[in-house]
């Protein structure tokens, strides 16, 4: 993953410093002019509208808002693309027609302004491909407007763009579809793309870095099904400006949003957690590489039920993988297949109790198997607190220099688990603990003749 510095200025944006170029995915657009045998910049552009052939001059100075305005409206009767080639264009807000497809060459075709804003409410089609987008919130305040704000489209594409300096989110969405793919959004103050109510989006192989409360946002007003994809995307330095325990600094972040699927991204450097689900049923989080999260690397809280988290590494974080909140309607999980490693006691604020520095911690109807976690400075793995525990299965783990490896809970109330066939090297203080909220108050419970409580099954784990 790029870790190269954020880019400090709008000159260095326009510039073309994000070197967009360089990605070899080919938008459909300039996949048929290949079949053409067109070129970019050229009038011959089949199906495209030249900016400059009707008045537009590329960088030319000055405020081209209105001839802008009415070409994109041009545009959209005549059916064509509008053509904006290589240069600079300022501008304040622009409202996109019905119809919008507009295109340029990535890393030359420059739309900027500190009030420059696309903007559209119903729209039945937006193809935005080939731009750069720059807002001029140097630095970003985090409670500006969005670059770009989109509702009610159920067919947008934003392809290829290079998005920054936005003062509040990037894109934000409200009750939309389509596809995000291969752009690279930096500098946004709030998120790079916050998407509300969305239907059927797809958010793919893009490069998001230097944000201000977050990365990429599914949310929904209230619960119910998105089914958006999140896969593939590179994300770094996502921050939490706006502070608190987790509302911010997320690089992924499901919130009342069922059936999302967060695959094969890259995670560095978020404050938070690198992927976090809230109160999204029926989320996949799987093959993610999730490198010095701040909090917990993997977290799926609150009241949400079923979650399949497998095949990720967490290297780096105060947690490792969380699901959590059995007391709130949270349960209903596997949990398989994880590298977790090198976990922290220290966070972004005080911790509760027990602490950081757990690997992998779950309460309620959820398998939890093989699983490698090392270096965890508390617990390998925590099952269950207080009472809320119910219907677990700990089978066939790694725990590797842990102090202790499996803390369980064994306060009245607690519902059943099973302990079974994992490997548990390096447990200075017990391969098996159980504990009455924070405190140990058993020996090791993997030790011979030790006689765990009813609710516990505990065999054939090895030291």
């Amino acid at each position: 993953m790029s870790q190269s510095a954020s880019f400090s200025s709008r000159r260095l944006f326009l510039a073309g410093a994000l070197g967009v170029a360089g990605i070899a995915m080919a938008s459909p657009l300039r996949a048929e002019m290949r079949k053409s045998g067109t070129g970019l910049g050229s009038s011959g552009l089949r199906g495209a509208l030249d900016a400059t052939s009707r008045g537009l001059t590329p960088s030319a100075g000055g405020d081209q808002t209105r001839l802008l305005q009415k070409l994109l409206d041009e545009a959209a009767l005549s059916g064509e693309t509008l053509f904006l080639p290589p240069g600079d264009y300022f501008a304040d807000s622009l409202a996109l027609p019905r119809v919008t497809r507009l295109a340029g060459v990535p890393g030359a075709s420059r739309l900027f302004g500190p009030g420059l804003a696309l903007t559209s409410a119903g729209a039945e089609r937006i193809i935005l491909d080939g731009l750069s987008i720059d807002g001029l919130a140097v630095p970003a305040g985090g409670t500006g407007r969005p670059l770009l704000d989109i509702a009610d489209c159920p067919n947008l594409t934003v392809t290829e763009c290079e998005i920054g300096n936005a003062a509040g989110n990037a894109l934000d969405l409200t009750r939309s579809g389509g596809r995000i793919e291969n752009c690279v959004i930096v500098r946004a103050g709030l998120a790079a793309i916050q998407s509300r109510d969305s239907s059927g989006l797809a958010i793919d192989g893009n490069r998001i870095e230097d944000c201000g409360n977050g990365g990429i946002l599914v949310h929904r007003n209230s619960p119910g099904l998105d089914a958006s994809i999140v896969t593939g995307n590179r994300l770094a330095r996502i921050r939490a400006d706006a502070g608190g325990t987790g509302q911010n600094g997320n690089g992924i972040n499901l919130f009342r949003a069922h059936g999302v699927t967060v695959s094969n991204n890259q995670l560095d450097d978020c404050a938070f957690s690198a992927i976090r689900a809230n109160g999204g049923s029926n989320a996949i989080i799987a093959g993610n590489q999730c490198r010095n999260s701040g909090e917990t690397a993997l977290y799926a809280e609150f009241q949400f039920e079923g979650a399949v988290i497998s095949g990720n590494l967490v290297d780096g974080a105060a947690i490792g993988i969380s699901i959590a909140n059995f007391n709130e309607g949270g349960r209903l999980a596997v949990c398989t297949g994880n590298l977790v490693r090198n976990l922290r006691t220290k966070g972004p604020y005080p911790a509760d109790a027990p602490g950081f520095g757990m690997g992998i911690s779950v309460e309620a109807d959820t398998v939890v198997s093989n699983n490698v976690v090392e270096n965890a400075p508390l617990y390998g793995l925590k099952l269950g607190w207080g009472p809320y525990l119910r219907n677990v299965s700990a089978t066939g783990n790694v725990f590797r220099l842990c102090p202790v490896g499996i803390a369980v809970t064994v306060v009245e109330g607690a519902g059943t688990a099973v302990l079974s066939g994992n490997v548990i090297s390096g447990a200075d203080r017990g391969a098996i603990l159980g504990y009455r909220w924070s405190e140990a108050v058993t020996g090791d419970l993997a030790a011979e003749g030790a006689r765990p409580p009813d609710h516990l099954t505990i065999a054939g784990n090895a030291g």
